[in-house]
């Protein structure tokens, strides 16, 4: 009988991150998904193409031996799916983790297997895993939740891997960065062990590696975006071959690093090489990555643990240094109106319509007494003066 793997999210990181290297473990990998042209097209479609693209060129490789179903007009068939599968991954965007919770908790619930399912959430969000697990334990019996670790343990991972725009007409295939790093806890798998999939890095200790990646790739990438569609440019790499743009990247990556080699241990010039590496990746020009698309959300990005507010509260509550984070927060504030992305329209829309402290209060979720707060509300009256 073959290994069974079940992915929620058919996107482009669905599809070209999680479910490439499942199916390289060995997986047969069933999609679930809400969207009907999604799903047709894998049903329809035997195999798709994942083209790894880097500065020494690009590799292809064949994906095959996967299913679809749409789960919202067939959801008995994905509880039945679940309850036999080996593992449950998603990547459908944090807020869309409440809404798969109900069908993966029925299909825990039918589960009958000897060794308890495997969920990782690959989202890029602290301890995603554990906010799935939250939503499924609201959608178990009462008396079915003591005895759910014998039917399912939840691994919180820490995923990075850069999906670009994608070319016109790709269809299913999907052109992604030849680089990834795939972290996933290793304990909550206890005796039984994890899953046997070579692409992930076990790890006994994960926040280092999701502090690392959100306060390094995330803020870095986002702070290139924003500084870039104030200036103009088109992509990222285009936003990266401008000094000026580069120095802010620096100067705010400078600020996280020395929060996490403080926090964390990380070696100082361990540090220094991955932010430079990050730095190279972005610098790509092959990836093509558009500046509006790394932007897109900002209200998300803006919020209590994301990769602004959460690094420079920390970094503020230690005493260190955080002008340049507080530099790309007013940045931030200024990504509005961006056509296609709903978010910059609310975000126009909250600033507009509320007062400095309850803009500030709202987005960031920061305490009026916390050591941020002040600095962050003069950047909010800033960008509602200069938007009036």
């Amino acid at each position: 009988m073959s290994k069974k793997a079940i992915q929620f999210g058919g996107g482009n990181i669905g599809r070209g991150f999680v479910a490439e290297f499942l199916h390289d473990a060995g997986y047969e990998v069933v999609f679930v998904d809400v969207m009907d042209a999604v799903v047709s097209d894998l049903q329809t479609t035997p195999s798709y193409t994942v083209t790894e693209v880097s500065k020494e060129g690009e590799s292809t490789k064949t994906i095959t031996n996967y299913r679809a179903i749409n789960s919202k007009t067939h959801a008995d068939d994905a509880v039945k799916e679940i309850a036999t599968a080996e593992i449950v991954t998603c990547a459908v965007g944090p807020n869309i983790l409440k809404f798969i919770a109900p069908l993966i908790a029925k299909g825990i619930d039918a589960r009958t297997e000897s060794k308890p399912l495997a969920v990782i959430a690959c989202e890029n969000a602290i301890g995603a895993t554990d906010t799935l697990h939250k939503f499924i334990k609201e959608n178990t019996k009462e008396d079915r939740l003591s005895s759910l670790p014998d039917r399912a343990r939840f691994a919180n991972s820490a995923i990075d891997r850069i999906v670009p725009n994608q070319p016109p007409n790709h269809g299913l295939n999907v052109r992604i960065e030849s680089f990834y790093e795939w972290a996933v806890e290793q304990d909550p798998f206890g005796p039984g062990g994890h899953p046997d999939i070579p692409a992930i890095h076990w790890v006994n200790k994960l926040e280092p590696y999701i502090e690392r990646k959100l306060f390094t790739v995330n803020t870095g990438h986002a702070t290139t975006a924003y500084y870039g569609h104030l200036r103009g440019k088109e992509t990222i790499a285009e936003a990266l071959a401008d000094e000026e743009i580069l120095g802010h990247v620096h100067r705010v990556l400078d600020e996280t690093a020395s929060l996490i080699v403080a926090k964390h241990g990380i070696d100082e010039k361990e540090q220094k090489e991955y932010v430079d590496l990050i730095i190279r990746r972005f610098s790509n020009p092959h990836l093509e990555d558009n500046v509006e698309r790394v932007g897109r959300a900002p209200i998300r990005k803006l919020s209590r643990k994301e990769r602004f507010i959460g690094p420079a509260s920390q970094l503020a509550e230690r005493g260190q240094k955080f002008d340049a984070l507080v530099n790309t927060i007013e940045m931030a504030l200024r990504f509005q109106n961006v056509p296609g992305d709903e978010e910059s329209a609310e975000l126009a829309k909250i600033m507009k319509e509320k007062s400095a402290e309850d803009a500030t209060s709202y987005l960031t979720g920061l305490e009026k007494s916390h050591p941020l707060y002040p600095h962050v509300l003069e950047r909010v009256t800033k960008v509602q003066q200069d938007t009036k």
